[in-house]
């Protein structure tokens, strides 16, 4: 069971307060400077705004966070729900006061790496190049596209580096996307997991812990998982397999939601299909662990009973289990 956590407005006031201000966290143009990010420390703010001191200290929180594999879910430089979990997370890893804010302890934790919070990318010929389309929102029309890739450039960068395409333009406010131009990214990393000893799914808390073979809990996502209508199937149960770049088998007699006049049908995959880009199956006929079209939404919203993970979580936990993985999926 979780702590009982104070209410979020409390919980938001006190990170602005605990959270350390950045020197110069706006350039000579008021935008949120990089350089300021990577240099936030425990420090007293001196002639910049508190605002944006505070997003710098979040961004380089959130980035650190996804490093450690205590995921934000999206990297947006804000502080939410899934920053707050996150942040719990890592401390109750690291023996630390659950407070759920970046205190001093906690950041001196983060701090273990010292690596820039923000780097410079330069795109590729492959970044840039597509081909991007629109996705439509109904089903049936969905099996009618070959593939169901990117829709821009800038949500295939936003996937690449766990962040969201708002804060990627906030960063590069006048940077062009081409091939050869150079853009500050979040440094994140793709570093190996360890194998999983089992994978817990915490209804409570809205997330998905990975535990290694010693039972200590080495990473954490944030997740949506189940809703009224068809709840998260609590209980034990094994991974089955693993399916990457899956095709989704649409039947609407699985949906309490589907459209009447709809019939079978096969979605092609790709990073915008219903499923993400990797499909974790469950001994549980029908349900999955998988990533999702719409990062922003993880962790904030209801699912059709199965747990929808970011693409990029989905991926880094699908390369940790096996088939014969215990899922524990708890109240």
């Amino acid at each position: 069971m979780c702590a009982q956590r104070p209410h979020r407005g409390w919980a938001l006031a006190c990170a602005l307060a605990l959270l350390p201000a950045a020197v110069l966290a706006q350039d000579s143009a008021g935008r949120l400077a990089p350089a300021a990010v990577n240099d936030v420390r425990m420090v007293t703010a001196v002639g910049a705004d508190a605002g944006n001191q505070s997003k710098a200290a979040i961004l380089r929180a959130q980035v650190l966070l996804d490093r450690a594999h205590f995921s934000p879910g999206e990297i947006d430089g804000g502080f939410g729900s899934n920053t707050r979990r996150a942040i719990e997370g890592f401390q109750r890893s690291r023996d630390l006061e659950i407070t759920g804010v970046v205190d001093e302890a906690t950041w001196a934790a983060l701090n273990a790496d010292s690596a820039d919070a923000l780097i410079g990318y330069p795109l590729t010929d492959a970044d840039v190049a597509g081909p991007f389309s629109k996705i439509p929102a109904d089903m049936v029309d969905k099996a009618k596209l070959d593939t169901l890739g990117y829709t821009s450039a800038i949500e295939a960068l936003g996937e690449r580096f766990h962040a969201s395409p708002k804060l990627l333009r906030e960063l590069n406010p006048d940077t062009k996307l081409q091939a050869g131009v150079t853009w500050q990214v979040p440094n994140v990393s793709d570093a190996a997991l360890p194998k999983a000893g089992k994978v817990v799914v915490d209804k409570s808390d809205s997330v998905v812990m990975l535990v290694d073979e010693s039972g200590k809990t080495v990473a954490q996502w944030p997740a949506s998982m189940g809703s009224s209508h068809d709840p998260l199937p609590l209980g034990e149960w094994t991974i089955k397999g693993v399916a990457s770049e899956p095709t989704f088998h649409y039947n609407p007699e699985l949906f309490w939601d589907a459209d009447p006049a709809h019939s079978k049908a096969e979605i092609a995959p790709g990073p915008n299909n219903p499923v993400g880009v990797v499909w974790i199956d469950l001994s549980k006929p029908h349900y999955g662990i998988h990533g999702t079209p719409e990062p922003s939404t993880i962790g904030k919203t209801q699912s059709h009973g199965c747990i929808r993970m970011t693409n990029w979580s989905a991926l880094a936990l699908s390369k940790a289990v096996a088939p014969g993985t215990l899922a524990v999926l708890q109240p």
